[in-house]
C-alpha cells in the first residue's frame, strides 16, 4: 500500500515549559513524547484507545525509530505533528511523523517501525480492519 492511501493525521500543540530542557529548547526525549502523543489522539480518535486495547489483548508496538532533528523549537511556539501511514506490509507498518512550526518550517522528521502485538500470545499478529481504522487506511469498518 502506498503512503497516498493512507489518511494524514494533524495534531496542534503548543510548547510549554515542561518540554525544555536547559538550552531553552524541546528537549531531544520530549521530542518522542509528543510524536507519542499525537499518535494516541490518531488512533483515539478512531475508536482504538486504551479501552479497546485492554478489552482485546491487542495494541501497537514500536520496533525502531529514526528521527532527524532539523529546527529547534521553543517555549510557547504553536506547532503541528503531521503523521501519516508510509506502508504495511504483513505485519509490519512503517509509519511518518513530522513537526512543523508556526511559519510552517520542517522542525523534525521522524519515522518509526511498529507492529500489532497480541499480548496473551507475546507475539506481533497481522492488523485487524479495526487496527486498519485506526491507523488511516479504511475510512469505515463495519
Amino acid at each position: 500500500m502506498s503512503e497516498s492511501t493512507f489518511e494524514a493525521f494533524s495534531y496542534p500543540l503548543l510548547i510549554r515549559e515542561h518540554h525544555l530542557d536547559t538550552f531553552g529548547h524541546v528537549n531531544n526525549a520530549t521530542y518522542l513524547e509528543i510524536l507519542e502523543e499525537a499518535r494516541w489522539e490518531f488512533i483515539n480518535g478512531r475508536g482504538f484507545g486504551m479501552k479497546y486495547i485492554r478489552q482485546h489483548g491487542i495494541g501497537p508496538t514500536i520496533l525502531e525509530w529514526h528521527i532527524k532533528y532539523l529546527k529547534e523549537i521553543v517555549l510557547r511556539e504553536k506547532i503541528i505533528i503531521k503523521s501519516q501511514m508510509i506502508s504495511y506490509q504483513e505485519k509490519i507498518g512503517i509509519l511518518k511523523q513530522e513537526i512543523f512550526n508556526e511559519k510552517n518550517e520542517l522542525c523534525c522528521e521522524a519515522q518509526m517501525k511498529f507492529g500489532l502485538f497480541d499480548m496473551k500470545q507475546r507475539k506481533l499478529v497481522l492488523p485487524t480492519p479495526e487496527w486498519m481504522h485506526a491507523i488511516g487506511l479504511i475510512t469505515n469498518i463495519s
